[in-house]
């Protein structure tokens, strides 16, 4: 029986087709990029927050990946700082708790926001950049989603940061998150995947059927080098779920408040999670 990799789990259930470009990149992409974070110490900002026009309303898929992301750099000894905008900045500062640095990026034109992302990095000076379920801009400079409808009104041009920054990791699903640029004209290739993609790359691309499972898959990496399970359990990350619907985020899937993360309910959902702490328990990882 051929071994199960964290890929293999978090490319599950993939209701897109982008395990498509999965043969595109390292076999072990999850390690790659886990190694790379860890090559890496220092201040990390992590971006996440997709506003879904239809729900108009954040969705349930990125904040939780970004918290469980930011949370096991904290237990390894980094500083972590939340970069998103006005409609996902409140969730942001729940989920994470009022100690918790979120820094709210404008949603304005290309030059404001350039000179925005330079004063975010002088006052943070981070060593990493980590995206997760970020919209980037298409060839054209528009922000889609999924559906390819301009959502640009609605997005702040956090990407900007990333094309100042030189150590940058990026976690997607669709193909119009910041990172896909690295498989950009395979995604072309892929219409089914999405008609306009994303052209923001980064050094490390982590890709999964849900943005959050990507996520998870990276701090499953993580645990891996550092020797102990780094994950959230999967009942607390169902009650960040929850917490999320209850600050007014929408499933990305359909647009309505309810405990759904793209199209999959929680017990579902939590499946992904719960496989990975068996995969790691199963090596001799746990909790400490």
């Amino acid at each position: 029986m051929a071994t199960t990799t964290i890929e293999d789990i978090i490319l599950q259930r993939d209701q897109r087709g982008v395990s498509d470009l999965r043969q595109f990149l390292p076999q072990d992409y999850c390690h790659q990029a886990a190694q790379y974070v860890m090559d890496h110490p220092g201040t990390t900002l992590v971006t996440t927050g997709f506003y879904i026009v239809y729900g108009k309303a954040a969705e349930t898929d990125g904040p939780p990946g970004a918290l469980a992301i930011g949370r096991a750099l904290e237990a390894l000894g980094r500083r972590v700082v939340y970069v998103t905008d006005r409609y996902t900045k409140e969730i942001m500062q729940r989920l994470a708790g009022p100690a918790a640095e979120v820094a709210d990026f404008p949603i304005t034109d290309v030059a404001a926001s350039q000179k925005f992302s330079e004063e975010l990095l002088r006052t943070y000076d981070p060593s990493l950049l980590i995206s997760i379920e970020r919209c980037a801009p298409s060839r054209d400079g528009l922000y889609r989603n999924m559906r390819a409808v301009d959502i640009t009104e609605y997005t702040a041009r956090i990407d900007t940061l990333f094309g100042l920054h030189q150590y940058t990791v990026g976690v997607g699903d669709g193909g119009n998150e910041i990172g896909m640029g690295n498989v950009l004209d395979k995604i072309l290739d892929r219409p089914h995947l999405h008609a306009d993609p994303a052209t923001t790359p980064v050094q490390r691309l982590v890709i999964s059927s849900v943005s959050n499972w990507g996520g998870y898959g990276l701090v499953a990496a993580l645990s891996r080098l550092a020797g102990r399970d780094l994950l959230p359990s999967v009942e607390e990350e169902a009650e960040w779920v929850r917490q999320c619907v209850a600050l007014g985020a929408v499933d990305g899937f359909t647009g309505e408040v309810k405990e759904y993360v793209d199209g999959f309910p929680l017990d579902e959902y939590g499946r992904t999670l719960a496989d990975l702490h068996d995969l790691l328990a199963g090596e001799g990882i746990s909790t400490v």
